[in-house]
């Protein structure tokens, strides 16, 4: 087997595109496309801290089951595509979450997220899991 050790790729056609073959061999795909641009692991009560994250510079507690993650590196428009996860508290007998897209609550620079429970009452959770996938600016 043969190993590449390298700190930068670079494409031939075009420095930004460098095309990977699918693992059945038979679709391509642009590297970069494929990543996650920002994400963040968080715990959802009490004073939120993120435990690990991507291009995140900061988290916004708003109140009950809604938050704010706001990125380092701007996303290239607001069209990018949200992944929420979040886990249930001892009160809460499950939990969903969304961002929000309303107006002004989606921006390339941040997205607002709400948490809540089976009967749609807003409510902290234990852990908060977004990723987001689309352009950097």
């Amino acid at each position: 087997m043969s190993e590449i050790i390298t700190d930068k790729l670079t494409g031939k056609t075009s420095a930004g595109d460098v095309t990977i073959t699918s693992e059945g061999g038979s679709a391509t795909m642009q590297l970069q496309q494929g990543l996650a641009k920002a994400w963040v692991n968080f715990n959802g009560t009490g004073t939120i801290a993120a435990r690990d994250s991507l291009n995140l510079s900061s988290l916004t507690d708003n109140g009950t089951g809604d938050y704010t993650v706001s990125y380092t590196n701007d996303m290239n428009n607001v069209n990018y595509s949200h992944l929420l996860n979040c886990n249930n508290s001892v009160s809460f007998n499950g939990m969903f979450g969304g961002a929000d897209t309303g107006a002004g609550i989606v921006l390339t620079s941040s997205a607002r997220f709400f948490t809540c429970s089976a009967n749609l009452t807003n409510g902290d959770a234990r852990t908060v899991h977004t990723a987001v996938h689309g352009d950097l600016a």
